[in-house]
């Protein structure tokens, strides 16, 4: 029976005919995220071209990127191996990452040797961005297969299309570390702890903040009795850590210690709300102790509400809030690191709208750094516009955080859980019953709560 009213599919040209295929490619996830993620990137390489073929050097191009200069600056051009020969701020998987590209400069026949002329280290230094290019969008791929094999494939467009992409995808090497803790993600949600352990112990071995997401892990065992995934995880974790630490410490210590030293002797730095302080004349003393309590303070809080919320968190939940804890708190905040939250994001509160704040508040500081680095945005006037776009950034990331939390505490607002799930990319915590100590601990609360 109808209303009499053409519907919407008569409109467009009729219904679909019987030998429509519904389930084909068209419909299909995986299609439309990969499309849409490599014409991201290509707007990405068209963005390099005012410094990879006009040679601009300027912020405002919008072109800079950490891969280029750094073949300048840390011995790359001269043949030198991180660590070994040269010292480098990244942990060592991120090192060895940068010796790849740079071996495989010379296989494709670049030059790395001292001695060479400034045209010579020029076409080398163009050759190691076009190969760490490639690398990277290998790593883009990985990042969002990963997600296209979790619970809401299609979520993992919003990945693919993020400006994150085509802002500051070659900024750094930061789409490995990425790459590799939604590997290790996935990995818990297919209930292989060793996997998510060697996932996590080389995300950590390329920069640190893998290393957050053992706090949820160890909170939903406590609170489900799952030690035994958990300590195996841990293991894991450590082991593979130790495996590509070791040997770089015991060839070079000064050279493996040089990282964490030059990281904990660091000040207010770009993009931290320290840093729009500072410029404000409000600088902060003893900043490395003050972040360090206010980090310990924001976990004990973040784990705190994971134990007692009314029903079990969801792992991804847990995840982005410690992420965004770090980056909100840091000394430092580099415009690549909106990668490390996106995918977390998209995990723990996939809805357009919150993407969309993100993407605006990210994208806006994207071009507002590179103003202030350029002389634009300084000074008493100006200036005042890239604090704002600081301030606009964290105060979006403390948005999105406390959306995140009242899903946590009222759960039927969670969109993941809207058709009954608990936890599907949680692997054991999927419907795992509190644990006995919490039924007993909040009964004695509840009994002192009493009124006498």
């Amino acid at each position: 029976m109808t209303s009499g009213r053409p519907s919407l599919a008569t409109f467009l040209g009729g219904a679909l005919g019987t030998h429509a295929k519904p389930g084909g490619l068209w419909y299909r996830s995986w299609f439309w995220v990969y499309l849409v993620l490599t014409a991201n990137f290509v707007v990405l390489m068209l963005r390099q071209l005012p410094c990879h073929v006009g040679g601009a050097t300027d912020y405002l191009a919008g072109c800079y990127s950490d891969i280029r200069v750094l073949w300048y600056w840390r011995g790359l051009q001269d043949g030198q191996i991180p660590y070994l020969q040269a010292n480098l701020e990244y942990p060592v998987l991120t090192g060895a990452f940068m010796e790849i590209g740079r071996r495989l400069v010379v296989l494709f026949g670049g030059l790395s040797q001292p001695g060479l002329n400034g045209s010579q280290i020029a076409d080398a230094a163009n050759l190691f961005m076009s190969i760490t290019a490639v690398m990277i969008f290998i790593l883009f791929v990985v990042l969002v297969w990963a997600h296209l094999q979790m619970h809401r494939p299609w979520d993992a467009i919003m990945i693919a299309a993020s400006p994150a992409i085509f802002t500051v995808g070659l900024i750094n090497w930061d789409a490995l570390v990425v790459a590799l803790t939604s590997l290790a993600i996935l990995a818990w949600s297919r209930k292989k702890p060793v996997w998510t352990g060697i996932w996590l112990g080389l995300g950590i071995a390329a920069k640190l903040y893998p290393g957050l997401l053992l706090a949820p892990l160890f909170i939903l065992a406590a609170r489900t009795g799952k030690w035994r995934e958990f300590f195996t995880t841990a293991a894991a974790t450590a082991a593979a850590w130790i495996a590509v630490n070791l040997p770089v410490y015991l060839a070079t210590p000064q050279g493996w210690l040089y990282f964490w030293t030059f990281n904990v002797d660091r000040g207010a730095d770009l993009g931290s709300v320290w840093y729009a302080l500072q410029l404000g004349g409000l600088a902060i003393p003893g900043l490395s102790t003050l972040v360090s309590v206010l980090l310990v303070l924001g976990t004990v809080a973040i784990l705190g509400l994971m134990l007692f919320a009314p029903t079990k968190p969801r792992l991804a939940q847990g995840a982005f809030l410690m992420v965004a804890l770090f980056l909100v708190l840091n000394k430092v905040y580099s415009p690549q690191y909106v990668l490390w939250l996106l995918p977390l994001l998209v995990l723990a509160r996939p809805r357009w709208l919150d993407w969309i704040m993100f993407s605006v508040a990210e994208t806006i500081y994207f071009y507002a750094i590179w103003a202030h680095l350029d002389g634009v945005l300084v000074g008493d006037g100006a200036g005042r516009l890239y604090w704002l776009a600081v301030y606009f950034r964290v105060g979006v990331q403390l948005w999105l955080a406390s959306r995140v939390i009242g899903d946590m505490l009222h759960p039927e607002n969670d969109i993941v859980r809207l058709s009954g799930l608990d936890d599907p990319d949680g692997g054991i915590f999927d419907h795992a019953p509190d644990a006995r100590w919490l039924h007993q601990l909040r009964e004695r609360l509840r009994q002192r709560l009493r009124p006498a």
